[in-house]
């Protein structure tokens, strides 16, 4: 049995896109759509002899799917990874990510994903903390440091995922992550462009955005997510 479950988990992981963590997350939250709330999935450790991965790749894994509303953590005795009872808006989320592979998938991510973008920007400017802006900072570091073009775009996301968390509109900031999850499993080449020239423009728009964030300045955040929108 456990054979069976590793096999299944390192099928998972031959997908190409993201860290080994999101593959992992993906892999565990396709063997959890057959499961009921409540259901056990398992522990970490078990999670980690099945995959073969680091504990810290596999904590990194239940996090994701713990901050998605699909996986509860219960501790103690008896405790594990469970199938959490999702909620509307974490239903809509598997909805948006079960059209994975119909043709016009990331075309259509991406014209949501840009109306969404100043609702979710400017929702971010209203509620974040101080606490919240060192988060967008580090992600914008790591965009300036990624060594080559698929992790800048990943980082890239990273950064928006962080933004959609602070936004107060649960509904819209579903669909804005679940538009992230196609887009990240899809990401852009630049061949016909100054790469290096695109990344330092990107860069910049985005840190415009997080500083007009971290603000509170929602006439900067709207400029910011226009040109973010608007610029090649």
């Amino acid at each position: 049995m456990v054979t069976e479950k590793r096999t299944t988990l390192l099928a998972g992981l031959g997908v190409p896109g993201g860290t080994r963590a999101e593959q992992l997350a993906a892999a565990l939250e396709d063997r959890m759509r057959g499961l009921g709330p409540g259901s056990p999935v398992g522990t970490i450790e078990e999670i980690r002899q099945e995959s073969g991965l680091a504990r810290a790749t596999v904590s990194e894994a239940v996090r994701l799917l713990r901050d998605r509303g699909v996986l509860e953590i219960r501790p103690g005795r008896g405790g594990g990874l469970f199938v959490a009872d999702q909620s509307p808006v974490v239903r809509l989320r598997h909805t948006l990510l079960s059209v994975t592979g119909e043709p016009g998938t990331v075309a259509d991510a991406v014209e949501l994903r840009t109306h969404l973008e100043e609702l979710i920007a400017v929702g971010a400017a209203r509620c974040a903390g101080a606490d919240d802006i060192p988060a967008l900072r580090a992600a914008l570091d790591d965009m300036a440091a990624a060594p080559d073009w698929d992790a800048f775009v990943r980082a890239n996301w990273a950064l928006h995922e962080h933004i959609a968390r602070l936004s107060p509109n649960t509904m819209a900031r579903a669909v804005y992550v679940g538009t992230l999850g196609h887009l990240t499993s899809s990401t852009a080449r630049t061949a016909d462009l100054d790469a290096d020239a695109y990344r330092a423009r990107r860069l910049r728009i985005h840190a415009d955005l997080v500083e007009a964030i971290a603000a509170g300045d929602e006439d900067a955040v709207r400029a910011a997510v226009a040109r973010h929108n608007h610029t090649d």
